[in-house]
C-alpha cells in the first residue's frame, strides 16, 4: 500500500530526499509521492518533520 501526503505538508523537500526509489516529487501545493512507484518502505513518513505522510 502507497503512502500519501496530506496537506499538512511544508514542502521541505524532506521526504523526497530520503526516498529510496525517487517516488517523490514537488507538486504545486505539496509533494506528491507516486503510487506505481512507491515501495511501501515508510522512509519518507520516517523523515518527515510535521507527520504529513501516511499510508493510505
Amino acid at each position: 500500500m502507497a503512502y500519501v501526503i496530506g496537506g499538512d505538508c511544508i514542502k521541505c523537500g524532506s521526504c523526497a530526499e530520503g526516498c529510496p526509489v525517487s517516488a517523490i516529487s514537488e507538486g504545486d501545493e505539496t509533494y506528491i509521492i507516486d503510487a506505481d512507484t512507491c515501495i511501501s518502505c515508510g522512509a519518507c513518513a520516517a523523515g518527515c518533520p510535521v507527520s504529513a505522510i501516511s499510508e493510505e
